[in-house]
């Protein structure tokens, strides 16, 4: 079996998938997540599929409604559970050897496989997280004023253009103080409603995971916001401390956001295909 296109049809959208050959029992379906750019560093979906289907673990690729090939109107992130049901269900018929699924996502990917989770399919198996979308205004303010600010103070460039005039320090200031302000506000929301918003979607991403009981790999980003964001709030919050322990937290030192080199991809393709190899010896 070669790469095969499909199209998953629901009531509103034609979504466009590609599925890798593979005949092991437990299949990965990787979710797309953002406006992707098909080269360059979001070329490692295709390499992590031929990866994977090099150790006979089939695979498919989606594009949520709006993105890719897909038809239909975007929906945000944290709007896409119908989007991955569907092809959960369309993987496991276009591929009768697989009988469990794991969950790949890179960013806001794996925030809504974190929400998808809330509805339970005893058919998945694993997720693997990549560099988690949480950003609310209070963790991204408290990233910014540890990663950003605290290192332009001590940078040499900073103080070269400040002291040379090439730097608008009342703006300078009154972006500081701003942030300040932010990095103290509440991020508490409430998790009692499944209707999932740009409000609480945070909230929605917890109780998915909390109430998962198959095995969690993380994979974060040596230098990345996103990642330093996610790990803030890991800190931070003693329930996502809890989720982020009883995972298998992969730190790879110095990668981007996307893991953007070929060493920190087949990193990320090493982990993953570890991953998936332990959960088929555990059936």
């Amino acid at each position: 079996m070669s790469e095969q296109y499909i199209e998953i049809s629901t009531p509103d959208a034609a979504l466009s998938a590609i599925i890798h050959p593979g005949t092991a029992p437990v299949g990965v379906l990787i979710v797309v997540g953002g406006p992707q750019y098909r080269v360059g560093s979001h070329r490692q979906f295709v390499k992590l599929s031929r990866a994977l289907a090099e150790h006979n673990i089939p695979s498919m690729r989606l594009d949520t409604r709006g993105m890719g090939d897909s038809s239909g109107a975007k929906a945000a992130f944290y709007n896409q559970t119908t989007d991955i049901s569907a092809a959960i269900e369309a993987f496991f018929s276009a591929n009768k050897a697989i009988k469990h699924l794991v969950l790949w996502g890179l960013c806001d990917a794996a925030s809504a496989i974190l929400i998808k989770l809330n509805q339970h399919d005893p058919r998945i198996a694993g997720v693997v997280l990549l560099n988690p979308w949480v950003r609310q205004q209070q963790s991204h303010a408290q990233t910014m004023l540890k990663h950003y600010y605290l290192k332009r103070v001590f940078s040499k460039a900073f103080w070269r253009k400040l002291l040379g005039g090439g730097l608008a320090l009342g703006s300078s200031v009154k972006g500081l103080w701003q942030t300040v302000q932010q990095s103290k506000q509440s991020s508490k929301t409430s998790t009692a409603s499944l209707n999932v918003t740009e409000q609480n979607y945070v909230s929605a991403m917890l109780k998915g995971w909390q109430g998962f009981n198959g095995p969690v790999q993380v994979i974060t980003s040596g230098n990345d916001l996103t990642a330093e964001e996610f790990l803030l709030l890991c800190n931070r919050e003693p329930a996502w401390q809890h989720n982020l322990k009883r995972a298998e937290h992969i730190s790879i030192a110095g990668a981007s956001h996307t893991f953007s080199s070929e060493h920190w991809r087949s990193e990320v393709e090493t982990a993953s295909i570890r991953f998936v190899e332990h959960i088929i010896t555990r059936l």
